[in-house]
Parts: C-alpha cells; structure tokens; sequence
C-alpha cells in the first residue's frame, strides 16, 4: 500500500520508534530528543482525523515518558519494555509492569550485577537497567573490546537465565524475562484503536518483528541501512518526519 492510500483508511494508527526513528541516536541515552521536524510531524498526525500516534519502544516507560517529553495530558499512546508496560490516555491499557515472580526479579538484579562488572572494565561500555532487565551499551567503546563485553554478558546469561530473551540492536544487548515484542504490541495497539491501516516506523533489528507483522493494507518503513521487510526506507529521521508530515497533511485533506 502507498503512503497515499493509507492516508485515505478509515481508522489510522501511526506506531513509531523512538531512538534512532524520531530522535537521533546518542552516547547519553537521557538527552535523546525529537528532532524538530518530527516533533511537527507527530503533532499534525495527533491533529488528524481519525488518527492514533503510538510510541512502540524498548525503554522503560519512565525513561520513555521523560524523553518523549510525554506528560498526562499528552495523546500519545506508549508501548513500552518492547509492548510489556502501557500508557494510555484513558487508561484504557494502563501500566502492564504486573508484579514479576520475585525470583525473576532477584535474578534480574544479580545479573544486572555481573554485567556491570564485566562492562566496568572497559572505557565506554555501561548497562542500562530496564524493568525486566537489563541493555548492554558498547557504542563508545572501542570495537575489540566491545565485542569482548557482549560475548562475555551472552554467556553469563546463557548460563544462568537460558530462557530469557535477547535482543540485538545498535551496540546494545538486551536481555530481558518477559518475552513481549514490538510485534505483539502493534498487533495490540490495532485491536485497541480498531485501525483499518497501520504505519510503523523504525531504524533497529528489534523493528523487524513489528514490520515483519504488518499486512497488505499496512506501511512499514525502515529508517536507516539494514535488512528489513518494510515497504520503504527512509535515510533519516529528517526524512521520516518529512514521510509523517505529508500523511499527516494528506489525511487531513481526504476526510474534509
């Protein structure tokens, strides 16, 4: 389907990456930011007719909600932790953070532990704590040695929590108890907003789940170099957010 075409289906959801997709990828994962282009195009889709915006993203919703600049009174649905933790503006999902089994919990931490360990003695190397567990970054670590850190946490996990999830993304390693993905979530957000037609945007390997789920009536687009199964790639997020604002314009235009 054309980014025409979709512009004209009954009910619209917009399903985004954030990191990489919206914002520019950063060595202080805090400061990540909307560039202003997407920050425009995100709020003329939030103004469409008939039009969910939803932020589909690995972080925790804290971190998620502090980046997006994302208050309570925002519109924007999230999906955070991959799909595993929820805000909406109606409270319609709500928080799904559920109590975790205190032995998952408690073997989050101690790997968590062990991790920082290992990442603490390489310069540029740190671990990112999530809700259900834990991101190896290796971004400003030099090559040889960030490649030493990730196969040493791959085989303390693969050791210990065998049955955990993993990730791969832009020097990062996730590793995680709850096996939610971004394709669970938008299959989720569609049965949510009752949408006829679903774009989704994203730059990492975790994106391919989601774009690998889309249907004949959907838009997948890949941000960046890379594999994909999406239907069209943008170079960047300046590109992406020209992509978003011209939907968001040719909405408006097909439901006057």
């Amino acid at each position: 389907m054309s980014i025409d075409e979709l512009a004209a289906t009954p009910r619209l959801l917009v399903a985004l990456d954030f990191d990489g997709t919206l914002a520019p990828l950063v060595d202080e994962p805090m400061t990540a930011r909307m560039i202003p282009g997407a920050a425009e195009a995100v709020a003329a889709l939030v103004a469409a007719p008939r039009t969910t915006v939803a932020f589909v993203s690995g972080r925790t919703l804290d971190d998620l909600r502090v980046i997006a600049e994302h208050d309570d009174h925002s519109p924007i649905v999230l999906a955070a932790s991959h799909g595993a933790q929820w805000w909406h503006p109606s409270g319609a999902i709500g928080d799904d953070s559920r109590d975790s089994d205190v032995a998952d919990r408690a073997l989050r931490d101690e790997l968590r532990g062990a991790a920082e360990a290992i990442a603490g003695e390489v310069d540029g190397a740190w671990v990112e704590p999530k809700a259900f567990g834990f991101g190896v970054h290796t971004r400003r670590a030099a090559p040889d040695r960030a490649v030493s850190v990730h196969e040493r946490v791959d085989a303390l996990v693969a050791a210990r929590a065998p049955q955990w999830r993993r990730r791969v993304g832009h020097s990062i390693t996730e590793y995680a108890f709850r096996d939610e993905g971004k394709d669970t979530a938008v299959a989720r957000l569609r049965d949510l907003t009752g949408a006829t037609g679903v774009l989704f945007a994203g730059d990492d390997v975790t994106d391919e789940d989601a774009l690998r789920s889309l249907g004949p009536g959907d838009v997948g687009i890949r941000v960046g170099a890379g594999e994909t199964a999406a239907s069209m790639r943008v170079r960047d997020e300046a590109e992406l957010a020209a992509v978003l604002l011209g939907l968001a314009r040719r909405r408006a235009a097909a439901q006057e």
